[in-house]
């Protein structure tokens, strides 16, 4: 099991939901006026948005490191695939990158993978994404957590040091008879500087928006236009 799957398994014990649901309501409000008739998610996880933005006519197609998100989406009729975003074939008016996907990529990766999204955006095409801000690094995201159901114990620590998010992730799960399995490990966020985002060759960046998910200001809303 790779960290990212690791990660989907334990997602839904994670509270996430209600930050998850707004972010989606904030990325649709800001396509909203784009004239976009197709849609690239990158990091789709389990096809969410996708569901949304397909409901208002938007022809979507997501990927993901992730083969458990993957067959999820797949399993509810979604286009997915456990590709990297370099490998996706065609060109979209929209693409997006829902809930921190930058911060899992130093910055030589974050620049290979802002330039492949550059390559599959139409002439004036729309790139979104957010990353966590220096305090939603060190006063939210940093610290642990636990959270159990009858089946499963999820244990969460999270250390912020040198700009970089350690957060080990250690889940027991409960078959049916009884015997418990560990799956434990480690995932590695970076904290990005927004200058990192004006000198890139195919994306100009035209907005951000500092705003609250969790606390204050602890996210940056990113908006590229294809150059």
């Amino acid at each position: 099991m790779t960290n990212l799957d690791l990660y989907a398994k334990a997602e839904h014990l994670l509270g996430i939901e209600e930050a998850t649901e707004a972010l989606y309501d904030l990325y649709r409000s800001e396509l909203d006026d784009k004239n976009v008739k197709t849609l690239l998610d990158v990091g789709c996880g389990r096809g969410g948005f996708m569901q949304r933005m397909i409901s208002d006519g938007i022809v979507c197609k997501g990927v993901d490191l992730s083969l458990v998100m993957v067959d999820e989406c797949k399993a509810q009729g979604l286009d997915a695939e456990c590709i990297d975003v370099s490998e996706v074939g065609g060109k979209y008016d929209a693409v997006v990158s829902i809930f921190d996907v930058l911060n899992f990529m130093d910055e030589d990766n974050l620049i290979k993978f802002l330039d492949a999204v550059s390559q599959k955006l139409n002439d004036g095409g729309i790139f979104i994404a957010d990353i966590n801000t220096r305090y939603g690094f060190s006063d939210v995201a940093e610290g642990t957590m636990s959270n159990d159901t009858d089946a499963e114990f999820l244990s969460v620590d999270a250390t912020f040091e040198n700009d970089e998010l350690h957060t080990k992730f250690t889940l027991f799960t409960k078959d049916e008879e009884g015997r418990y399995t560990k799956n434990q490990d480690t995932i590695i966020q970076y904290f990005h500087k927004i200058k990192i985002f004006q000198k890139l060759s195919g994306l100009k960046l035209i907005d951000k928006q500092t705003f609250s998910l969790y606390d204050t200001e602890d996210k940056t809303l990113l908006i590229f236009k294809k150059r």
